[in-house]
């Protein structure tokens, strides 16, 4: 029995040595940062990567009200400004990858890109989208072939044109469906006899004597996929041009409403007050932890540091996530319930304990009494942040993704991280109850059996 006892703690040292160990590298990669050797590649650390919003990192701010454009024809709006939310998103993420772009209200485009200054290149992409078109002629009443809501993608590229020794500057463009359609009809007849200039005409807003490019076309091109190349010194022309013609693909017209530069100084100041806010407030738990259950006490406080490290883990690993101040309130508010799953596992083994049971009973049991307390409370958070995430605002949103992260992560610390410390703990100390700070079992003395009074006689 000695020799399992032995065992039992030597492998429950080994444990919490090895689970050590795996956290302090966590907290090591969480807050560091070093270019690995040999290598010009530079690691961040999680906290350092993490994508910050607007209100923390500064940046710009738009919002664009949206009306049919006049070539949509009988589109639904609604539609159109789905679609077009979807076009800023590949036109503005493809240079800022941390841009956000939502629907506020009913007709309305709001646009914030986090840790930029210079709002003239964002605005120069969406403040005034240029429409699209492609004809057979250089003529103001030419009819249209092809518009902008053709398009599903452009890029700048180098490519070798056919009958060309060199590669070129150029613009890759990719039609839609219905667009791989008409751009085949277009280079069917522009590569007809009926046409013999052979040439496509394409425009950048309207259509008049003078065309912006001219497309040489010697045959049909089945492939929905042409290149425009001719007078791109470098690639940044090419992105310029691609960029007109992206905006000519919106679906609706875009009106600038207002428009503003957000400064970085009072969200850098808001973080790094949060950020010592809640050091002073895990400290003030684990004392309170460590005051009410002894040793358990810092056997929780070791699961919180695995939690922070797992929080900023996802947090910076999950694409959507982006940390905003509501965020934050988001983060202490699952801190304050991981706490408060704690407290009911261990008061409720206290409860246990008080009833008579052996510690290592106690403590299962008040494992099994606390399950579906805590199950219960957190699926219901989870469920309500699932709602604000799906119809809340931005900022609703940054409140709803962080809360749902910290719930998930404070339901494994509290169910299976903590469960198995304490499972680890009790080979170390399963009988010295001051250690948990508890109180002393007073075992109840037998005492003779009375039975029955009858007849004014007692009978023992």
């Amino acid at each position: 029995m000695a020799r399992i006892k032995n065992k039992q703690k030597r492998n429950s040292i080994i444990n919490f040595v090895a689970v050590a160990v795996l956290t302090v590298i966590g907290i090591l990669l969480s807050v560091c940062s070093f270019t690995f050797p040999g290598t010009s590649t530079k690691y961040n650390g999680f906290a350092n990567s993490i994508s910050l919003g607007l209100d923390l990192a500064g940046g710009i701010s738009a919002v664009y009200d949206c009306s049919p454009s006049a070539d949509g024809g009988t589109q639904d709006l609604d539609k159109a400004i789905d679609a077009t939310i979807r076009r800023l998103t590949d036109v503005i993420t493809k240079e800022y990858s941390e841009a956000t772009i939502a629907r506020q209200g009913n007709t309305k485009i709001r646009i914030e890109v986090p840790s930029v200054t210079d709002s003239d290149e964002i605005f120069k992409m969406i403040g005034e989208p240029t429409p699209l078109y492609m004809t057979l002629e250089q003529k103001s009443d030419a009819k249209i072939y092809i518009k902008g809501t053709d398009i599903a993608d452009v890029q700048a590229t180098m490519q070798k044109p056919d009958g060309e020794t060199e590669y070129v500057y150029g613009v890759s463009v990719k039609f839609t469906d219905e667009g791989k359609a008409k751009f085949r009809e277009l280079t069917k007849l522009a590569a007809s006899d009926e046409y013999s200039e052979h040439k496509i005409y394409v425009y950048l807003g309207d259509v008049d004597d003078s065309a912006d490019k001219i497309l040489t076309c010697e045959k049909e091109i089945p492939g929905g996929e042409t290149f425009i190349s001719g007078n791109f010194e470098t690639l940044e022309d090419a992105e310029a041009y691609a960029l007109s013609i992206m905006s000519g693909t919106f679906n609706v017209k875009l009106e600038l409403l207002e428009s503003s530069v957000v400064s970085a100084t009072l969200g850098t100041s808001a973080l790094t007050l949060a950020m010592i806010a809640g050091a002073v407030g895990l400290f003030l738990i684990i004392l309170l932890l460590w005051w009410r259950y002894g040793d358990f006490g810092f056997l929780a406080a070791f699961a919180l540091v695995i939690y922070m490290v797992l929080m900023l883990f996802f947090l910076q690993a999950i694409p959507f996530v982006q940390l905003t101040l509501p965020g934050l309130a988001g983060i202490i508010l699952s801190i304050g319930m991981a706490v408060d799953g704690t407290v009911i596992i261990f008061e409720k083994f206290r409860e246990e304990y008080r009833s008579g049971k052996k510690m290592p009973m106690a403590a299962k049991n008040g494992f099994k009494r606390a399950f579906w307390p805590i199950f219960d409370s957190n699926i219901t958070t989870i469920l309500t942040a699932i709602v604000l995430y799906i119809l809340g605002t931005a900022s609703i949103q940054g409140f709803a993704i962080t809360l749902l992260i910290g719930i998930v992560l404070s339901m494994f610390m509290n169910l299976v991280v903590l469960r198995f410390f304490v499972k680890w703990y009790l080979p170390l100390n399963s009988v010295k109850y001051q250690k948990l700070h508890l109180p002393k079992q007073e075992r109840a003395e037998k005492t003779p059996e009375v039975e029955i009074v009858t007849g004014g006689e007692t009978n023992e």
